[in-house]
């Protein structure tokens, strides 16, 4: 007769564990403070706590309930936490389960289900294309600071692929000398990135990606928002952005002057070069 053997039950103490993470960061007087909040979870705590009560509400699958045999399940804040810190860390999925009392399975699961709302509650607002009032206030923005018609910084970074397959080793490893992923970017001022292109193996380098993005795709087509301003008398109805030197000599990249000679290009170079730190900020926030 064959013996089938089940799977190892391990007997957590959920409920526990779910008063413990709410002593440690969410209580009216948690254990941990709002700076180290932050730095464990890379966001304040306010923002942290909007975002589970968007997603909470938006799927029912991160509301808590009982089982058949009338046993609480994991709360919400267990299920976002363990999938926020996979996101965050980048770490297992099992390691979760010392804390937060998830096993691998639900882990992997509340993920999925935590991508899915983000995508679905956000995604609207935060993964859209800059519409009339976005290129109004960024056209504000970049006029206050001496550059009318400036949309924005553009540039790449590289993101390390520490987990990249070994026969992909050659095709995304560039002057890095390692695996990484570039990100394209155009920053304002207040760090918004309104748009990205993610994905490029980093063997390219800014021009290769320029070629890909779909940056300019709508420019191409006519369908941008008119952009009209007045520079040294002269008219002009397209927007630009601050770029790096490697960028191609394009109408809609103001590069810096390599090796500016008198005040008046110095003076340029200085601006461009302190404005175009917008997207470089950001990266370093990310």
């Amino acid at each position: 007769m064959a013996l089938f053997l089940g799977h190892n039950i391990v007997n957590r103490n959920r409920k526990e564990s779910e008063l413990g993470l709410y002593n440690d960061y969410f209580a009216e007087n948690p254990k941990f403070t709002e700076t180290q909040f932050q730095r464990r979870f890379r966001m304040s705590r306010r923002l942290f706590l909007r975002i589970v009560n968007a997603v909470e509400a938006h799927n029912p699958y991160f509301k808590q309930m009982t089982n058949a045999l009338d046993v609480l399940g994991l709360s919400c804040l267990q299920k976002v936490t363990t999938a926020h810190r996979i996101l965050a860390y980048g770490i297992p999925a099992d390691l979760t389960d010392e804390y937060l009392q998830i096993g691998e399975s639900i882990a992997i699961e509340s993920l999925r289900a935590f991508v899915k709302a983000i995508v679905e509650v956000f995604g609207d607002w935060y993964l859209r294309a800059s519409n009339e009032a976005d290129i109004c206030r960024l056209l504000s923005i970049g006029e206050q600071r001496g550059f009318p018609g400036m949309l924005g910084s553009i540039d790449c970074m590289h993101w390390k692929w520490e987990k990249c397959p070994i026969t992909w080793h050659g095709m995304y490893t560039g002057h890095y000398r390692e695996p990484t992923i570039i990100l394209e970017a155009v920053a304002s001022q207040d760090l918004w990135l309104w748009h990205v292109f993610f994905g490029m193996p980093g063997s390219l380098n800014e021009i290769n990606v320029l070629d890909r993005s779909l940056i300019f795709a709508a420019l191409a087509e006519g369908h941008t928002t008119p952009v009209n301003y007045t520079i040294n008398g002269h008219e002009y109805t397209m927007g630009y952005y601050l770029a790096a030197e490697i960028y191609p000599n394009w109408s809609t990249f103001v590069k810096t002057i390599p090796r500016p000679l008198g005040a008046k290009r110095k003076y340029f170079a200085s601006k461009q070069d302190f404005a175009r730190k917008d997207v470089e900020r950001a990266f370093g926030v990310l």
